[in-house]
């Protein structure tokens, strides 16, 4: 049975994009796409240094005016939720000052949020991705999906068959359930084919690694059953096991079936802790030419506080 929670993540009723106003032409694309999938509205948002942090210059006078700022910031907005509208979905703009990390929590609790979509910045010339501090604290911090759009991300296409993939690469610890039904849901609004990846080890002896692939692939369509519903169903699944390094078999897999979406949990003990290591989860974001959807660990105990949080928003 699909708990609150999950329900919440696999049909937001609110999508928040987060964006620097420069990333909008990048995300707005796929937020479109998703409200269209799921009937949830869009909340832009675009938050502004505190008017504390602006400079002066050696005349004392500021450096630029901060209400221009705003409005800026605002016809930007605009016209880009104008353009969503015109679509037919619900959209509406915000420009707040303070922390941006802050204000986004914020605006999750305020408006009930159930996915945050943002983007995040080219690669160096070390391949390293540069999320910046403001998309590191939401990926360790917040409960529920972040949709993260790197600059390489394309729309998704149609395979052979007519559907498109979706990638979720699994640990099969107890904690992968609620990142595999949201899985599942993904698949199914957006008429998906799923498949459900496990990278184990490389092993030597190959009468153990055909035991251990064996087990490991019962486990996969244990899990499979155990995670769908009446909804989901009807989503074609498939299992893969490949042994190697992470990572590297999972950005591979991604690239050979031309995945959609790659969705990938995490536990406290991930990457989401500290992506400045070298954690698969940072080095999937940093080199994915899809979206990359992640869903972070959450006791029982948050997801009662989440919902208890959760109200009703008016604008």
């Amino acid at each position: 049975m699909t708990s609150p929670c999950e329900e919440r993540w696999a049909h937001p009723e609110v999508i928040l994009v987060a964006t620097d106003l420069l990333d909008l032409d990048r995300l707005m694309p796929f937020a479109v796409a998703q409200a269209v999938e799921t009937g949830s509205r869009l909340i832009l948002l675009h938050v502004l240094p505190p008017a504390a942090g602006f400079g002066t210059d050696p005349a004392g006078m500021p450096q630029y005016d901060p209400s221009a700022a705003v409005e800026l910031a605002a016809r930007e907005l605009h016209r880009w939720s104008s353009l969503a509208r015109n679509k037919g979905i619900e959209c509406h703009a915000l420009v707040r000052e303070g922390e941006t990390a802050q204000q986004i929590a914020a605006c999750v609790r305020q408006f009930h949020v159930g996915r945050i979509l943002l983007g995040t910045r080219s690669r160096g010339k070390v391949s390293k991705l540069l999320l910046g501090s403001v998309a590191e604290q939401v990926l360790r911090s917040v409960h529920l999906p972040v949709y993260t759009v790197g600059p390489e991300a394309h729309l998704p296409v149609s395979g052979r068959d007519g559907k498109q993939v979706v990638l979720h690469a699994t640990t099969l610890r107890e904690t992968s359930r609620p990142s595999a039904v949201l899985a599942c849901h993904v698949a199914a609004t957006q008429n998906a084919r799923l498949v459900l990846l496990h990278v184990l080890p490389p092993m030597r002896d190959p009468e153990a690694s055909l035991r251990l692939d064996a087990t490991t692939l019962r486990e996969l369509e244990l899990l499979a059953r155990e995670t769908r519903d009446q909804d989901t169903a009807s989503v074609p699944v498939e299992s893969r096991i490949v042994h190697g390094n992470p990572c590297i078999e999972i950005l591979a897999t991604a690239s050979e079936l031309n995945a959609a979406l790659i969705i990938l949990g995490a536990t406290h003990r991930s990457a989401l802790q500290n992506l400045t290591r070298d954690h698969t989860i940072y080095r999937v974001l940093a080199h994915a030419r899809c979206p990359v959807l992640t869903l972070r660990e959450i006791s029982a105990e948050e997801c009662s506080e989440v919902n208890l949080e959760s109200a009703q928003s008016t604008f």
